[in-house]
């Protein structure tokens, strides 16, 4: 792991999504960190030495999701598909489909498998942040707040757009793993991936850490909170940890009493033209039981 000394930072984000802002200064103390998301390799050793099965890997109970055909009883997770053409960018579901045997083992569905794709040392996906928890507690360790790996991505820059400055390809150089061209159809693949790169391949950011942005979005263990609960304030927040579980509920789906955690990071699938949240200072709201291709994790661990 890697320490990250405790300091003083600008958090969020002015000039791009209003979930970002207001802008705060935030103190955090020192703590070590992952220097790039959990591997196949690793998340493997974790299972073959606790038995642990992902939350795609077990069939949901048709009671936790009122309405539920029970043709989706079965285990699966959510798998990006890029379309072969222009789509509306209103569905999602053009580009995200939930696939039965979908996991951890077999990222891109089914009939894949991390041996004949080569990503051991790619970031292990569809995880859900409740076995991010478990690997986290297995190796002594935590998940991040958000405002640690916020201070942690910028790598001891503050208040600039990326992890290395405030141009996001300077002189064309590609320095994270996001997606180049009209997504959600058209990947130019400058950056050399369609899918999720192995950790390491891109420049670490200023305190050594790979992948804080691009490659797969991370969880946090803080839960989501809205603009409104972001105060501005003239006095530095120390050590913030996040919402309650009740103010992490999405307003839009009264109906399901969920909890949201914060992603940090971006991944691959970000685009200009879509989703720019390939920054330090982009967040998003994900349902714990939520697991995807393009979602993995770090852990850390505090100083006592």
């Amino acid at each position: 792991m890697i320490w990250i000394p405790g300091g003083t930072f600008t958090m969020g984000s002015d000039r791009f999504y209003p979930e970002e802002a207001p802008t705060r200064r935030v103190a955090v103390d020192g703590f070590w960190i992952d220097p790039a998301p959990v591997t196949n390799r690793q998340f493997a050793g974790f299972v073959a030495a606790t038995g642990h099965r992902t939350m795609a890997e077990i069939a949901p109970d048709p009671r936790d999701y009122p309405g539920m055909s029970p043709d989706m009883a079965h285990p699966g997770s959510v798998v990006f598909h890029r379309p072969a053409a222009p789509v509306g960018m209103g569905d999602v579901t053009q580009w995200w489909r939930f696939e039965l045997g979908a996991d951890w083992r077999h990222p891109a569905g089914p009939s894949s498998d991390l041996d004949t794709l080569e990503l051991w040392n790619h970031p292990v996906v569809h995880i859900a942040h409740g076995d991010a928890v478990a690997y986290a507690r297995w190796a002594g360790k935590d998940l991040p707040t958000e405002a640690e790996f916020e201070f942690a991505a910028q790598g001891g820059i503050d208040g600039r757009d990326y992890a290395w400055g405030d141009e996001l390809a300077p002189d064309g150089a590609m320095l994270a793993n996001y997606w180049q061209g009209r997504f959600p159809f058209d990947n130019q693949l400058l950056d050399g991936w369609e899918r999720t790169s192995p950790v390491g391949t891109f420049p670490p950011n200023g305190y050594g850490l790979s992948d804080m942005i691009g490659n797969v979005w991370e969880w946090t263990r803080d839960w989501w909170s809205s603009p409104s609960d972001l105060v501005r304030s003239c006095c530095t927040i120390s050590n913030p940890r996040g919402a309650r579980l009740r103010d992490s509920f999405d307003p839009a789906q009264p109906g399901r009493r969920i909890g949201r955690k914060v992603l940090k990071g971006g991944s691959h699938l970000c685009a200009a033209n879509y989703c720019q949240r390939y920054r330090p200072a982009a967040r998003h709201p994900e349902t714990v039981d939520t697991s995807t291709s393009h979602i993995g994790f770090r852990c850390v661990v505090r100083a006592t």
